[in-house]
């Protein structure tokens, strides 16, 4: 690594790999099953890191993340976690496609930021748990991790083997 910018980009290559590959084979249905009860279904889950992607960042850099469709973050708020009604969520070549919207207007953000700007204190909001920019920028890949490393579990009950 050569720069700040390089490890942050290079830091979303394998989330985005492993996200990607443990939905690759999902059906739409697929993705509201929950393998135990209070479990969020991998759609929730999905519009969740979406909208929190473009929320962190775009607190970070305001102006710079694509318009998400009107009512995204609020159908993907820890309110509508306990649903399961098909018509509040998207399918998935539509969760894709945000994300990588999303993805791309973060690279974009980055790009737009110096080395100094990566370390100036992040928004008062997010400041708490990611102290800098940089930090914020970082956590995307980590919480697209987290998430993901959910589904493995979500698959085995669905009787998919492990891919990874």
């Amino acid at each position: 690594m050569k720069t700040a910018h390089d490890a942050i980009r290079a830091g979303y290559v394998v989330p985005d790999h492993i996200w990607k590959g443990y939905i690759g084979d999902l059906s739409d249905e697929e993705l509201l099953f929950r393998p135990f009860p209070g479990v969020n279904h991998i759609a929730w889950q999905l519009g969740h890191l979406i909208a929190s992607e473009h929320d962190m960042i775009g607190q970070c850099c305001p102006g710079a993340m694509p318009d998400l469709p009107v009512g995204f973050a609020e159908r993907h708020s820890k309110e509508t976690a306990g649903s399961d009604d098909p018509s509040v969520f998207l399918k998935k070549e539509e969760y894709v496609r945000l994300a990588d919207e999303q993805r791309a207007g973060t690279l974009k953000a980055l790009e737009s930021l110096s080395e100094e700007d990566l370390n100036k204190p992040s928004p008062e909001s997010l400041r708490r748990m990611w102290p800098t920019i940089g930090d914020c920028f970082l956590m995307q890949g980590t919480h697209w991790t987290m998430h993901a490393g959910q589904w493995a579990v979500f698959r085995r009950k669905l009787g998919r083997a492990p891919l990874f």
